[in-house]
């Protein structure tokens, strides 16, 4: 959620696609995708073909950019007046030579001012044993203020001006030059997005200065307004659409946080965000926080250290009130704007549960959605057409028939994003759940075999029954789960593996993993990877990793609150790993691997710790596009 400095991270931007933004803007009367330089017949008009915005030769240059200030219905500073929010538009030229009202593009951000420190001494020591008081990180320097003016940033400008749409930017609270203080997901990060749309609608006011009196109206804007933005930005698209404004008629989030509970922490366990070991809400606070220097030790005395270092429970890692106040899937209600989901399947940092829960949710409340996946790491928004097809149609009433089209975009794997597969739905209807039971010597290969082809009963049964195939693990941070799945034997993890495959397997779902487990400590570090063998340490991302996930087997039954392990008695865990749609190759087997600490994502707690599992009491369910049967043709080539 990151526009990122040395950062992919989901809530940063990244420097590579900042750098092409920039040059985005430097070169304004380019377009980046094929169109025709349409003329309109009369006056300068947006020209659509097909149902799609083309590029007028009118608004490709002579840009009208300005920038203002819009009062929100807030006071995250307690100064005892409403924060005002910094914005910037830009817009074609006829808004303001001929009367043309066009529809905005809008993001929102908390980068375009600037981003803090990354240094390890700022983030939080992995080195930290499971419900024990973590130990203290530095207060990174403050973050010098400065913004850009007129212009925010230059991203979508290229794209979207040139077609009639206006584009806005703002800064969000405590960022820049917008007062306030940042929150990471507080109330104000959904109402200042929400002050910006009314005010493009006529229902809020916005002043040419922070502090001035003299008005600036948007009436040449239609009323209508998409929003877009990949990482944190992608966030506040669906903040602003919880609020139900008027005006906003779609959104597109790319990799969005939808609970930072879940980019933070995992059923009950401390887990960082892939390549930002250490990370927690406050360190992002401070990542953020560049806005004004007056209002900066009344943000961090109330903001970072009374309300999120006082409630983040880093210490045991359970959800509670100050996690659910942020997590966007509680607060849907209200929202009525069409969504156009975009993730990646191999997305580590923002992982890809964020929009598929979101996109579940939107399904059942029957709101217009559609979702693509790309087989890539962090962003990647959809291809421009979908794009045109979306913002066309949503806030131009263009009858393009975007809403005929299937439901769910995937990007094969070895495929360019551009190039997406179409499908009915995500998961695909297609797939059904098999049952896959490990078995042998785990500390070695074992195998991985489906229930029902070993005439097995995957139920479970009394967790304190007595069991044969006990194995254990050992926890030891020090390795990684790469090293651990290339050892030829290891205490540290158990790996189980299907035969290799013969035919391609389309996996398209949500795995899910049930284990029965003791441990001779209160709490441990549980992890789960589902990987391709043989492991082939690739650079390409979708080589090796099929999915993971990460539990604290004491939170067994409820993330709110955890029960103590008792030293020789078993419970059971179950959890889901990370949705995924993948098509194995043959050659390709299915390897489970459990571990305790995964060195990449959870806490290291001292070693030692020790997992016991009941392996025929342990099951794996995959889903499995054509079920049982695909998965048999997949490992026995002369299957008819």
């Amino acid at each position: 959620m990151k526009l990122n400095s040395p950062r992919s991270n989901m809530l940063k931007f990244n420097l590579a696609f900042a750098l092409v933004c920039l040059a985005q803007s430097l070169c304004l009367a380019q377009d980046s995708s094929p169109s025709t330089n349409a003329k309109p017949a009369a006056g300068s008009k947006p020209v659509f073909v097909d149902g799609l915005a083309q590029v007028v030769e009118a608004f490709k240059s002579d840009w009208v950019q300005h920038d203002l200030f819009v009062e929100t219905e807030f006071d995250s500073d307690q100064d005892g007046k409403p924060d005002r929010v910094h914005v910037s538009v830009t817009r074609p030229n006829p808004t303001q030579t001929e009367g043309l009202k066009v529809p905005v593009i809008y993001q929102s951000s908390p980068y375009y001012a600037g981003m803090g420190s990354t240094s390890p001494e700022h983030m939080w020591s992995p080195r930290q044993n499971l419900n024990s008081p973590p130990p203290k990180h530095a207060t990174p320097p403050a973050i010098p203020q400065e913004s850009k003016r007129p212009r925010l940033n230059g991203e979508h400008l290229a794209e979207w001006v040139p077609r009639g749409f206006a584009v806005v930017h703002s800064s969000s609270p405590g960022t820049g030059l917008s007062q306030g203080c940042p929150t990471v997901g507080g109330p104000n990060e959904s109402l200042a997005p929400k002050a910006v749309i009314d005010w493009l609608n006529g229902r809020a006011k916005g002043f040419t200065s922070v502090d001035g009196n003299e008005e600036v109206k948007a009436d040449w804007c239609t009323g209508k307004v998409g929003m877009i933005g990949t990482s944190y930005n992608g966030t506040l698209c669906l903040a602003a659409a919880t609020t139900g404004v008027d005006g906003l008629e779609c959104i597109v989030p790319v990799a969005p946080n939808t609970s930072y509970y879940h980019y933070y922490r995992s059923n009950g366990l401390v887990r960082h965000p892939g390549g930002y070991m250490g990370e927690d809400i406050d360190v992002l606070y401070d990542f953020i926080h560049s806005g004004y220097d007056a209002s900066r030790n009344f943000c961090d005395c109330n903001i970072r250290d009374d309300g999120m270092l006082k409630n983040f429970d880093r210490t045991n890692g359970d959800y509670n009130e100050f996690w659910k106040s942020r997590d966007y899937i509680h607060q849907l209600d209200h929202m009525k704007a069409a969504l156009l989901m975009a993730h990646a399947f191999n997305d580590w940092n923002v992982m890809p549960e964020h929009s598929y829960r979101i996109y579940q949710a939107a399904q059942k409340k029957g709101l217009p959605c559609k979702i693509y996946y790309h087989q890539g790491g962090h962003g990647g928004q959809p291809p421009v057409q979908l794009l045109n097809q979306w913002f066309s149609h949503f806030l131009y009433g263009q009858d393009n028939k975007v809403m005929d089209l299937p439901n769910a975009w995937i990007v094969r794997e070895g495929k360019r994003n551009s190039k997406p597969e179409s499908y009915s739905d995500f998961p695909n209807p297609d797939a059904k759940v098999v049952t896959f039971k490990p078995q042998g010597q785990g500390k070695r290969v074992g195998q991985l075999t489906p229930a029902l082809m070993a005439n097995e009963d995957p139920s479970s049964s009394n967790p304190q029954a007595d069991s044969q195939g006990l194995d254990d693990v050992i926890d030891n941070f020090s390795f990684s789960v790469p090293q651990l799945i290339q050892a030829e034997w290891s205490n540290h993890r158990l790996l189980y593996a299907t035969p290799k495959l013969t035919a391609p397997l389309h996996l398209s779902g949500l795995s899910r993993i049930k284990l029965r487990i003791a441990c001779d400590r209160p709490t441990a570090c549980l992890s789960v990877w589902l990987v391709s063998l043989p492991w082939t340490n690739s650079e390409r991302i979708t080589d090796d990793v099929i999915t993971r996930g990460w539990a604290d087997p004491a939170n067994a039954d409820s993330i709110w609150t955890e029960e103590p392990m008792i030293p020789g008695q078993f419970r059971d865990v179950e959890f889901e790993l990370q949705p995924d749609d993948q098509i194995l190759q043959p050659g390709e087997q299915i390897g489970l691997v459990l571990v305790s600490s995964d060195r990449d994502f959870t806490l290291w707690p001292e070693p030692g710790t020790r997992l016991q599992f009941q392996i025929d009491q342990c099951q794996l369910d995959l889903p499995i596009v054509g079920g049982l049967e695909a998965y048999t043709k997949a490992i026995d080539s002369s299957s008819p």
